[in-house]
């Protein structure tokens, strides 16, 4: 009866560890749609997940943005913090390169470059999943997706991406995806899409959309970000 009852106990554990971590990786990989109502602000939802945003968290304070997340509407397409350390990891390799101290803190990279760089991912007012129009990556010209104004006037691409699914095209699952264009004379050319990993969670005052991590690097374009940094002026860091 004892082993039985060990037995029983050993099983009940592992399902709940095995649960516990699809919660988290649909939450991280998912790439359907997850419906998702929370009883805060955008920011008290970024800071209730310190495991993804943590980092975000504190880029959002260091650009001056906390108001916009707390009492403005706007749909926020959520960069994870890894996404952050990537970019900055490249701008490090390059400030080596180039013989000059690397970054150590956050606050080395003025608040106006962190502001420029986050602002692609908001856009003011709330939309859903339901509320973009169909992208085609590889048929850009028969469903090219639209272009939406950023918080601070870039226009940036958005569309959802539909899966086929048993042979049938555009059958399948829904994906939101997030495209950063280079260049606005050819505005098919060269984008840099992001696909969302959870999409239409639902705060107080808008939406959140959570992009993929291992397919992103914080800014779209790194090179951008690195010169953007660069030319602004790296600050020492601070005692």
């Amino acid at each position: 009866m004892f082993k039985i009852f060990i037995k029983t106990a050993v099983m009940v554990l592992l399902a709940a560890v095995l649960f516990a971590s699809c919660k988290k990786n649909d939450y991280y990989y998912d790439t359907g749609v997850h419906a998702a109502e929370y009883n805060g602000t955008i920011l008290s939802y970024l800071k209730s997940k310190p495991v993804y945003f943590d980092t975000l968290t504190k880029v959002i304070n260091i650009a001056g943005m906390n108001d916009v997340f707390e009492k403005e509407n706007v749909t926020f397409f959520a960069p994870t913090s890894s996404t952050i350390y990537k970019s900055l990891n490249r701008l490090n390799t390059y400030l080596k390169l180039n013989g000059r101290d690397t970054v150590s803190q956050l606050t080395q990279i003025k608040p106006s470059v962190w502001k420029e760089t986050l602002s692609m991912y908001v856009f003011k007012g709330t939309s859903r999943l339901k509320d973009y129009p169909q992208i085609d990556t590889l048929s850009l010209l028969a469903f090219p997706g639209q272009g939406y104004t950023s918080y601070q006037g870039r226009t940036m691409n958005i569309g959802v991406l539909y899966r086929d699914a048993g042979g049938v095209k555009y059958a399948g699952y829904r994906q939101l995806i997030l495209s950063f264009i280079p260049d606005y004379a050819n505005p098919r050319v060269g984008l840099v899409n992001v696909p969302i990993a959870s999409s239409d969670i639902a705060p107080t005052n808008g939406i959140v959309h959570v992009l993929v991590q291992n397919k992103h690097n914080f800014g779209f374009n790194t090179d951008r970000f690195i010169n953007t940094a660069v030319s602004s002026g790296i600050l020492p860091p601070t005692p």
